[in-house]
């Protein structure tokens, strides 16, 4: 009985063949030549209705005809003595009909008229061209290869169909969904749009473009709104309701300008139909090539409510071959063509009404990736056949055969040659069309549509999504200070580098200013002419004493102990000098140094000083001998610099002291950083430890003759010293930025002519306008009225007692160190 139903089903479609030619090669076609087919109600094998006749299927079948007759006319297949017969049926774009006229391929030939076997055994069908639609290709593609028999299709691009594991004998000669997909989202993506809608049909080929188009979007940042799925037929019960609650989606995302459609035309015409009569507002539609060439069949659609249509078409060719074939057929002439679809064409209209019908009909891409095929299917026969010729006992050719040479073949059309991948895809590109529906001139090119969830963040601010929305629906947020964006739509902000900064909502960053306490600086410039000054008053000063070196004002000074100090002086004053400009390594570790080793040899010799005049005046033996075993001048001097030099050596070579680039909020401060501050403070301590010692020593000897009165001014510049330093380390730790410099070049500029000032102008003064002061006998005045005023004191046996009227030349005060100096 099941034998019986199926032999019944194959007489039945054999018998409704739409087209057919004998020939040493059969190729089998498979057209959608009606758009769908009536449901029976009936019992199972009663025949079922095909309606709603489709002008494009005819195309494709006709097409099909006049590729193989141009192939048989052809010198390949005349040299080989052989001819291409045909056999086409009729789909009516139904998969149930579609594998109906499937399994007349893979099987014997029945008799029509009588319903039974015929005796002999009928050709095999070499090869299937078709079928239009992926749903019916994967149906069809699965049957035969059962058999092995090829298959190739010229418009079904679902992506499934390139695995060979389960498609092997299927092939194409247009691209994959694959690159449909990535083309789509390219000029969604182009066009600045990231929110979109997607309309399919239900099957195999809808849900895989549907996922593909997904998966592609999502890669590239763009998302779905929403995907309408509508019934695989037109005729289904629940097309209606479908259509309206696609309408109503579309209706409640007005923000969703662009909406890409996968859609067969009939089903966009219904749809578009349905959206004329709402106030949806105009769209991008995205045209997929199942219906982006369809726009004879839209044409009552008015698009100015609708919106525009950008379709993504194949590769076209030339049709001019199929156009010539169609005006020179006769269309209605039964006698001459029994096509059943073209009677059924000629009882709409009349012949030359159907023959421009046609010819209007023509879809180049579609009619360009047709003939291909039968091109592939010509150079396979005659690669074939060549290879038979001088084979007298061979076998049949068979589909396998067929198939193995397809596989691998290369073939030429218009003048260009092709070849399958190893997925058996041929890969072409596409081109991308925009419809002119408007009578009205519509610049559209300029026409800006925004297709966003939210609108575009400008730079300067980045996208923030809530949690469980869209990623593509998001607030526009500022980008934090020293943060920027420099083009629009950032889903973060960049940090700017250490050497950069911006403001809020910035769109670029800014170069940080270097810092650093210039030479141009006005308070710099004031310090460094008083450094320059304070050079050149030591310098004058010593000049001043090396020419009244021989004097007593000079002598009573110190002698040569003074341009020492004057020397110490000008390291100072050099080293505050180093505090200005930018800083580099070798001038942060000298100019601590300098100063540290300078500024100890001054206060170390005037240690000696103090001593000496202590030692001069003091009048208690017991602490006079003391005085005297202290008093090493060369001693005191090289061991106070010493313990100088060892802490800054110690200093340089554990931690020593770096130039840095310190990043602040707007600016770059070069600086130099100690390195150890433990060091920092050693060595300044080490220095007040002196000052206090020769303020000790200096105070106790305050009340000396008035004119010569060194310990008075050495007690003054030693008091400058300390509260100088006093007040730097507060203000030195509170003072940020280029001025810390400053702060320890103030001191160290106060400290150094404070030691000039009290030590030296004094005494210039004394040289230089009281010349009658600086004499012997002046100083020895002074000394006598000095020790008039001890004379109550005690004095030890080395001491003479001057009483009464001694004259000044014969005046000796013996071991008093000041006098002896003259």
């Amino acid at each position: 009985t099941t034998m019986m139903n199926f032999l019944l089903i194959a007489q039945f479609v054999s018998c409704l063949a739409a087209a057919s030619a004998p020939g040493d090669i059969i190729i089998g076609g498979l057209f959608p030549i009606h758009n769908g087919v009536t449901k029976s109600s009936g019992p199972l094998l009663e025949t079922p209705t095909c309606v709603n006749l489709n002008m494009a299927g005819m195309i494709e079948a006709l097409a099909m005809i006049q590729a193989v007759e141009e192939a048989n006319s052809s010198s390949m297949l005349g040299q080989l003595g052989i001819k291409l017969g045909y056999e086409i049926y009729d789909t009516c774009s139904d998969v149930s009909t579609a594998l109906r006229a499937t399994a007349k391929f893979m099987e014997e030939t029945l008799d029509c008229e009588a319903g039974n076997r015929t005796s002999g055994s009928r050709q095999p069908t070499m090869a299937v061209i078709g079928a239009s639609s992926s749903e019916v290709s994967i149906a069809v593609a699965r049957q035969l290869s059962l058999q092995l028999i090829p298959q190739i299709s010229y418009s079904s691009t679902a992506t499934i169909l390139s695995d060979k594991l389960r498609f092997p004998t299927f092939m194409r000669t247009v691209p994959s969904d694959l690159y449909q997909t990535r083309a789509m989202v390219r000029l969604v993506k182009d066009s600045g749009w990231n929110w979109v809608g997607i309309i399919i049909n239900e099957g195999d080929y809808g849900r895989s473009a549907q996922e593909m188009l997904s998966s592609e979007a999502a890669a590239n940042g763009i998302c779905v709104a929403f995907k309408e799925v509508l019934p695989d037929s037109v005729t289904d019960p629940s097309f209606n309701s479908s259509v309206a609650r696609t309408i109503n989606i579309i209706h409640r995302n007005p923000k969703v300008k662009a909406i890409i459609s996968f859609a067969k035309p009939t089903y966009m015409k219904h749809l578009f139909k349905a959206l004329e009569q709402t106030d949806a507002g105009r769209r991008v539609w995205i045209a997929s090539d199942i219906w982006s060439t369809s726009g004879r069949d839209l044409h009552e659609i008015n698009f100015e409510t609708i919106g525009q249509v950008v379709g993504v078409t194949f590769i076209a060719g030339d049709s001019g071959p199929v156009t010539r074939y169609l005006e020179q057929l006769d269309v209605c002439n039964k006698t001459k063509r029994n096509y059943p679809f073209l009677t059924e064409l000629c009882q709409l209209v009349n012949g030359t009404v159907a023959t421009q019908e046609l010819i209007n009909s023509i879809r180049k891409d579609t009619v360009f990736s047709l003939q291909m095929a039968v091109s592939t299917v010509l150079y396979a026969v005659a690669d074939l056949y060549s290879q038979r010729k001088n084979c007298t006992t061979c076998d049949p050719p068979q589909p396998w055969q067929l198939l193995a040479i397809m596989n691998k073949t290369t073939f030429e059309y218009e003048g260009a040659e092709f070849n399958f991948d190893e997925n058996g895809d041929l890969n072409l590109g596409y081109h991308v069309s925009i419809w002119k529906t408007s009578r009205e001139e519509i610049d559209w090119e300029n026409v800006d549509v925004i297709s966003k969830c939210s609108n575009s963040c400008a730079p300067g601010q980045f996208k923030k999504s809530a949690e469980g929305q869209h990623i593509c629906c998001y607030d526009c947020v500022s980008c934090p200070q020293n943060q920027y964006s420099n083009v629009s739509d950032m889903d973060l902000c960049f940090t700017c580098s250490e050497k950069e900064w911006s403001e809020p909502r910035s769109s670029a960053c800014k170069p940080k200013t270097v810092e650093y306490f210039d030479w141009i600086d006005g308070f710099a410039i004031f310090l460094v002419t008083l450094a320059a000054l304070g050079i050149l008053i030591v310098l004058l000063v010593s000049i001043l004493f090396l020419c009244y070196r021989h004097t007593p004002v000079v002598k009573a000074s110190g002698g040569p102990l003074c341009q020492v100090i004057l020397f110490s002086l000008l390291g100072s004053f050099t080293s505050a000098i180093c505090f200005v400009g930018r800083p580099g390594h070798m001038q942060c570790k000298m100019r601590q140094v300098l100063f540290g080793l300078s500024f100890t040899l001054c206060v170390s010799c005037i240690l000696v000083k103090s001593l000496k005049i202590l030692l001069a005046f003091h009048f208690n033996p017991e602490v006079k001998a003391m005085l005297r075993r202290l008093y090493k001048p060369h001693v005191i001097v090289c061991t106070s610099v010493g313990i100088q030099v060892l802490i800054c050596v110690l200093w340089l070579v554990l931690k020593t002291p770096y130039c840095e680039d310190k990043p602040e909020s707007k600016i770059i401060l070069v600086q130099c950083v100690e390195g150890s501050d433990v060091a920092f403070g050693v060595m300044l301590g080490y220095i007040g430890i002196l000052a206090l010692v020769c303020f000790g020593f200096a105070f106790k000897s305050r009340k000396l003759p008035t004119n010569y009165n060194e310990a008075k001014f050495i007690t003054f510049g030693m008091l400058i010293y300390i509260i100088s330093w006093v007040i730097f380390i507060p203000t030195y730790v509170n003072t940020s930025g280029k001025y810390q410099s400053a702060v320890e070049m103030v001191v160290i500029l106060i400290s150094t002519y404070g030691i000039v000032g009290c030590h030296f102008m004094s005494k210039c003064y004394l040289i230089l306008f009281k010349k009658e002061s600086n004499t012997k006998h002046a100083f020895l005045q002074n000394v006598y009225e000095y020790s008039q005023k001890q004379s109550d004191s005690f004095f030890d046996s080395n001491y003479l007692i001057v009483t009464g009227t001694v004259p000044l030349e014969t005046l000796r005060v013996r071991d008093t160190m000041v006098v002896s100096g003259i």
